[in-house]
């Protein structure tokens, strides 16, 4: 069952130090040389901002709001743009649920299968923009 309530509720517990995005990148960019190379020039302190507030947006998504913050992630993410391969969100996602782990002390096997479900028709909808 979806439960973006408890979702919500871990992010909130988890995020509010930096060194929850921090950790995140870290593990995120241990992935892949691939996925470390897409951020070699980027200012890791604004892009840890972004990504506070897209993962918030997913969350709120799967609450009840309107995808148009899921459709401009879409379309920025896509091939035309910024050409993040779909292949990636799988890291993406392991590298959330790991910092998850790490930062939430309530977090468990359940609540990892709520946060999956959670966020996966967002990133669905953000992945099926890719070649659009």
């Amino acid at each position: 069952m979806i439960n973006a309530d408890a979702v919500f509720q871990s992010y909130g517990r988890s995020c509010d130090k930096p060194v929850f995005f921090e950790d995140f990148y870290s593990n995120l960019l241990n992935k892949s040389p691939e996925v470390r190379a897409m951020f070699t020039n980027t200012n890791m302190e604004s892009q840890r901002a972004l990504v506070r507030g897209g993962v918030l947006w997913l969350i709120m998504h799967a609450r009840g709001m309107p995808d148009t913050k899921i459709r401009m992630l879409g379309e920025s993410h896509s091939k035309k743009k910024m050409n993040i391969n779909p292949m990636y969100y799988g890291m993406w996602m392991d590298a959330l649920i790991e910092t998850l782990y790490k930062h939430d002390p309530d977090f468990s096997k359940e609540l990892e299968e709520c946060w999956r479900d959670t966020l996966r028709p967002s990133i669905d909808k953000i992945t099926s923009m890719y070649s659009d």
